[in-house]
């Protein structure tokens, strides 16, 4: 088994990082879109989350990649709630569907690392924290409390992209492997459709963040992922120009040795039916999947996808 990222840091230091990220929820200003709400006395506001995380979801996950998957299941923690407003997103009961009206309950620390431990008893190959920008402080503190308790597991950051670097910052170290999406390119499509105009931007600095703290994805001989950055891309119906855009900039700014999951699974979701977006409300085009796995193929670009080999051949 890897030896997990967190193992090698000095003694102390995952607890002092996480009562420092916890401090900073009485402003808090730990994604782009800086609320500087008091977290700390429950309030919430852009990601609807107060004092501790809300998870909807605890479970080997054998639907992820193979490579996090592996024959025991990616050991996932589903978080609610989210910083962004996709209007087509595939988990809108999850992430949108329930504001709540007054303090949201949360997990304090001592069930979340219970959680981690429990998926690690199970088998699992990591544990992966799914939709974790606006909990990091919590994660942190919730982490220290699992590693002291016996966790040995690789931790996988699956996220939209939309953090912050001084909550990435806080993970150097910690996290394995991160996840990222990259949803649009450009800024009118992403203040449409994510409600963040300023969404490319802030992806881009993020996912060179990732690079930074734990560069190109490692595979080992069972084919596990064990370090490095995998970016996940879902290709949009009548946006192929954008997925262009995108596969272009990771070969330019990360190198052909960058690993992109290419997805295809698109389908019409959240407020799609709205006739204000009936755009999207189409599945993707096999030949607008195929160009775009075209692209990456000419790119170079290392592609994670039974989907894209199916494509290619």
């Amino acid at each position: 088994m890897t030896t997990p990222s967190y193992i090698a840091l000095p003694a102390g230091d995952l607890a002092r990082r996480g009562e420092e990220a916890v401090a900073s929820l009485a402003a808090c200003r730990l994604c782009p879109r800086d609320c500087g709400v008091d977290r700390l006395r429950n309030e919430w506001s852009a990601c609807w989350t107060g004092r501790h995380a809300v998870v909807n979801s605890c479970f080997p996950h054998f639907g992820e990649e193979d490579c996090l998957r592996g024959w025991n299941g990616s050991g996932t923690i589903f978080f609610a709630h989210c910083n962004l407003r996709c209007v087509f997103c595939q988990n809108y009961e999850i992430s949108q569907g329930h504001k709540p009206q007054q303090d949201p309950v949360g997990v304090p620390p001592d069930s979340l690392a219970r959680m981690m431990l429990e998926l690690q008893s199970l088998g699992c190959h990591n544990i992966n924290f799914v939709t974790p920008e606006h909990v990091v402080p919590q994660v942190l503190e919730s982490l220290a409390v699992a590693v002291h308790r016996g966790l040995r597991l690789p931790i996988v950051y699956n996220t939209s992209a939309y953090d912050s670097i001084e909550s990435l910052r806080f993970m150097d170290g910690v996290v394995d492997i991160y996840m990222p999406d990259m949803k649009f390119w450009s800024a009118d499509a992403s203040k449409r459709y994510l409600k963040a105009a300023d969404y490319p931007e802030v992806a881009r600095a993020v996912i060179r963040e990732m690079y930074r703290q734990v560069g190109p994805l490692e595979i080992d001989g069972n084919g596990l992922a064990t370090r490095g950055v995998l970016i996940r891309h879902l290709v949009m119906p009548g946006f192929v120009h954008e997925s262009i855009s995108i596969l272009t900039w990771i070969r330019e700014e990360l190198g052909p040795g960058a690993y992109v999951n290419l997805m295809d699974q698109y389908r019409p979701a959240g407020h799609v039916g709205d006739h204000r977006f009936s755009e999207l409300d189409r599945r993707v085009m096999t030949e607008e999947y195929s160009e775009a796995v075209q692209v990456a193929l000419d790119l170079g670009l290392r592609l994670d996808s039974r989907r894209a080999r199916i494509a290619r051949a």
